[in-house]
């Protein structure tokens, strides 16, 4: 099959498929390994399509750099425990004497802090802030929701994380656009019109302090946490292993808050933002090898053994597997989707309602679409930003004008806003391994806050298509 042809509305029968058996079956790995298995068989390729198509994604650069850094995040996440370092974190911050809301406010601004990666952040926050937002009450779906929304929306505005470097890579060459500069001025000046992103951020501020009031799953989950003291529901699953939400301190080890947990923090944000400074990529996983490294050495230096370090080391690295199979099978179900043309599909199937006036609205209506069934963000902006920007340049006269930023902004958010709750998505699969919670459980409650911000952004580029 031609890369630009497509299978028609079969194509998005096997994203639909997985999203529908997710939210039945509450079981995230069964969906996608179905939802797989049924594409393969309607794509003609045979029983033995489905390990034929593990094989090719999975033995990939893209998904061994996840892998990996899934592992290592893993590791240093065990090493914080062993070490007693969330735990004294946790002191640190209780000696702050906060209250519910500012425990949840702290983690929404570690969420904002960490903006490099939004593979580190929401596992960061949720894995850091879980003891203490578990003391107060706060339901695990809650601090979900803060880790995952003040991750990818973060990292699409800031011009020195990947998601800038990626975006304005896709931009060179369309009308003016000549080279990586102009490129980049044009991504810095569509931050201001990436609505979604923006708002994403805000919202979940003004939920945490009680402007905006609770709704829907959320509301229950919250009142469940506070009136029965259980941050997760009776029969949820959290998506980590207890290999890692259970290892003790060890006692005797002489260790520090400084160089147990700020240090290792600041050696993943030196390397990852030093390296995007030199070397105009910021290398995560790099980043994380280097923490786990750090750590270690730092731990025998503290006194233990070199064994418990090792073994501490390979727990940290089981409880990641329930995240990376779920990984595994939805970056297998996303080159499916490319397979059967799914996003080709449904930008022909859209492509008659694209005016002046609409094309931003359309725009970040159809890159929600598309990064919904995907659940990838990344491959939405590759897919949609050839076919927007172009058609944006052809309405302004080939000029760089405010509806072009609109536009690449259109298709930034709305990539954002389908890859931050599928549960297909990455990100949002970090976020429920970080905070330990059911990963359906966190798509169902976060759903509603995402899509009210999604509605009141399409109305806003509606308003805004008709005033450029």
């Amino acid at each position: 099959m031609d890369p630009q042809d497509h299978i028609g509305l079969l194509s998005v029968m096997p994203a639909a498929l997985a999203i529908v058996l997710a939210f039945v079956t509450r079981n995230t790995v069964f969906s996608l390994a179905v939802a797989c298995f049924v594409g393969v068989i309607t794509l003609g390729n045979g029983l033995m399509g489905f390990p034929t198509l593990l094989k090719e994604t999975l033995g990939t650069t893209s998904f061994s750099w996840i892998l990996l850094l899934e592992l290592f995040i893993g590791t240093v996440i065990a090493f914080f425990q062993r070490t007693g370092a969330i735990q004294n974190f946790t002191a640190w911050v209780e000696r702050r004497a906060l209250s519910r809301v500012r425990v949840q406010l702290v983690a929404w601004v570690m969420g904002m802090f960490v903006f490099f990666s939004d593979y580190f952040s929401p596992l960061f926050v949720g894995s850091t802030m879980r003891g203490l937002t578990d003391r107060y009450r706060v339901s695990r779906e809650k601090l979900a929701y803060i880790a995952d929304s003040t991750s990818a929306p973060v990292s699409v505005m800031v011009p020195i994380t990947g998601w800038a470097v990626f975006i304005s890579g896709l931009l060179i060459g369309m009308g003016p656009i000549e080279n990586a500069a102009q490129a980049m001025g044009v991504f810095l000046h569509a931050i201001p019109f990436n609505l979604y992103a923006w708002l994403s951020v805000l919202v979940v501020g003004l939920v945490i302090v009680g402007i905006i009031p609770l709704f829907g799953p959320m509301r229950e989950a919250e009142r469940r946490a506070q009136e029965e003291g259980k941050v997760l529901r009776d029969g949820a699953e959290p998506l980590v292993g207890e290999e890692l939400t259970e290892i003790p301190p060890y006692e005797g080890a002489r260790t520090s808050l400084f160089w147990n947990f700020f240090a290792p923090v600041l050696v993943v944000i030196g390397v990852a933002v030093g390296t995007f400074i030199v070397m105009d990529s910021a290398k995560t996983m790099e980043a994380f090898l280097a923490a786990s490294v750090f750590l270690g050495i730092v731990m025998r230096l503290q006194g233990i053994p070199f064994n418990d370090i090792m073994k501490t080391s390979m727990a940290g690295m089981k409880g990641v597997m329930p995240a990376i199979i779920i990984l595994a099978l939805a970056y297998s179900l996303n080159q499916l989707s490319k397979d059967m043309g799914t996003a080709n599909y449904i930008v022909e199937a859209t492509a008659g309602w694209l005016t002046p006036a609409l094309l931003p609205a359309m725009t970040f209506l159809i890159a929600a679409v598309i990064a919904f069934s995907t659940g990838t963000s990344w491959g939405t902006f590759a897919i949609m930003m050839p076919l927007a920007v172009p058609l944006a340049f052809n309405f302004s006269g080939d000029m760089v004008t405010p509806l072009v930023y609109a536009t690449v902004a259109a298709v930034a958010g709305g990539g954002v806003f389908g890859d931050h709750c599928s549960p297909l998505s990455d990100t949002s699969v970090l976020a429920s391994t970080g905070a330990a919670s059911d990963h359906i459980d966190h798509i169902k409650t976060q759903i509603p806050f995402a899509l009210a911000v999604a509605l009141l952004s399409l109305a806003a580029y509606l308003l805004l298509g008709l005033t450029l």
